[in-house]
């Protein structure tokens, strides 16, 4: 069975298609996918703040650099009411 840190995006699709939650998705962070949030009838991706750090840092960046870009450009992005949410997981 594929982990959910493991899923690729055409299976997170699917799986949201078959939710009958299709939202969007955030580029480059299908490893940091967690879950949906139904608001309002207004499905929204989930994301773990700490596993997109991580997938940024494992591009390439350093640390700082990869928390700099992901709450300058990833956070700070509004792409409608379908705006995927990121938050901090327990680890």
């Amino acid at each position: 069975m594929t982990k959910r840190n493991d899923l690729r995006r055409d299976q997170i699709e699917s799986w949201l298609l078959d939710q009958n939650a299709p939202t969007l998705l955030a580029d480059g962070f299908d490893g940091a996918f967690i879950g949906v949030l139904n608001e309002n009838d207004e499905p929204r991706a989930v994301y773990s703040i700490d596993k997109c750090i991580d997938l940024l840092v494992k591009g390439g960046m350093t640390r700082i650099s990869a928390e700099e870009y992901f709450y300058f450009n990833v956070i700070g992005s509004y792409v409608g009411p379908q705006t995927p949410i990121f938050i901090f997981t327990i680890k």
